[in-house]
């Protein structure tokens, strides 16, 4: 065992270092409008402090966003008015970026040119942490062998087929956290559960400014929390719920700010166009999602929640609960969603993963544990 974890450990390090290698020869001028806009906003904080929030076009005063457009070759970088992903807010009289500010503000962590590399290096280090970290709480030979197969899986995905959109390696990073303190959660004594949930709340929350539907992995949480509490009808059930509805509102507060600031109100959207058309049942889009990785990846999980639910009674089996839950939602949103992207449900599929992992970790290695996170009706 402690031989092979080693192994493992060393072959984990090997894919990080090819993964770096492969990083480090990208480049920041691919074409693609959406990284010009979140290198746009990182430009914006890098240079106006917190103000960056702030994404009104008028904001070009060196012509940063024109010298990008003009890069990549864009027809009409001329017109700040007319550049991609920005949309006319009525409400504000500004034409504006559509994206939550989160992915903007990652990359102004990093000095200009090395944006992006250095955050999918960050993020590749961090995913490498939490699959070591699986690796060595493993207590047996088939539960070493799950835990390296899903590091070098997630380790993958960091390259392919998250390089398809700068807010994807943010989002990884925070659904590893979160899965991992979803799992712990369900095996901590009652009196830490109120700290954990409080994480989680935060987690999610943040994962909110990088991704905008990234609001949905909440809602496994709050429906969960909320059967908590009608069963219970305790404090502690109440108090756990209420926790993680304000932590998560405090995590997204910046995309809150931002929404105030650019279009308007808090609750108003930047986003325009087939972002904000009702949502429909497509068949062109259902088909792509069959044939793309994501399918792969909720197959995975669909089967490995279907399992913990049939073969365990106890907290697995409510982890199960909460992951089936969160699939539900999400897959209801993103199915009748009228685009398809290639990286729109990795969100849910490795929040949902990293939970199932260590939640599986936990119930072979402490299947002898005693509570329940989920409580029983009175005459249960």
């Amino acid at each position: 065992m402690k031989l092979f974890r080693l192994l493992c450990g060393f072959g984990l390090l090997a894919v990080l270092a090819s993964n770096v290698w492969t990083i480090s020869r990208w480049s920041e001028s691919r074409g693609v409008y959406d990284d010009v806009c979140y290198l746009r906003q990182a430009h914006l904080f890098q240079k106006y402090g917190l103000g960056g929030i702030d994404t009104n076009v008028i904001f070009d005063g060196d012509d940063y966003l024109k010298n990008k457009l003009k890069a990549i070759d864009y027809a009409e970088w001329n017109d700040v008015k007319r550049a991609p992903c920005h949309t006319w807010i009525p409400a504000t009289d500004k034409y504006v970026m559509q994206y939550p500010p989160g992915t903007g503000f990652a990359l102004a962590l990093f000095r200009e040119e090395l944006q992006v590399i250095s955050l999918y290096v960050v993020t590749n280090v961090t995913i490498l942490a939490f699959a070591l970290l699986a690796l060595f709480r493993a207590r047996d030979p088939a539960s070493l062998a799950l835990a390296a197969v899903f590091g070098f899986a997630a380790l993958y995905l960091m390259i392919n087929p998250s390089k398809a959109s700068y807010s994807v390696p943010p989002t990884m990073m925070l659904c590893a956290a979160a899965g991992f303190l979803t799992a712990k959660y369900f095996v901590e004594r009652p009196q830490r559960r109120l700290l954990l949930i409080t994480q989680l709340g935060l987690l999610v929350g943040l994962s909110v400014n990088f991704r905008l539907p990234n609001l949905f992995l909440a809602a496994g949480y709050c429906l969960y929390l909320s059967g908590a509490f009608l069963l219970a009808r305790s404090k502690e059930t109440f108090l756990r719920g209420l926790s993680f509805g304000i932590a998560f509102l405090i995590g997204m507060a910046p995309t809150l700010i931002a929404n105030a600031i650019n279009a308007g109100s808090p609750f108003s959207t930047t986003y325009g166009g087939v972002d904000v058309v009702p949502p429909e049942l497509n068949r062109s889009v259902l088909l792509s999602y069959l044939v793309d990785v994501q399918f792969t990846l909720l197959a995975i999980s669909v089967a490995w929640t279907v399992w913990l639910w049939r073969f365990d009674q106890g907290r697995a089996r409510q982890v199960a609960l909460l992951v089936a839950i969160n699939l539900a939602v999400n897959l209801i949103f993103f199915m009748t969603h009228p685009i398809f992207t290639p990286y729109y449900i990795i969100p849910i599929d490795m929040l949902s993963l990293w939970t199932l992992l260590f939640a599986t970790l936990d119930r072979r290695g402490e299947r002898a544990a005693d509570s329940t996170a989920f409580p029983q009706p009175a005459n249960a």
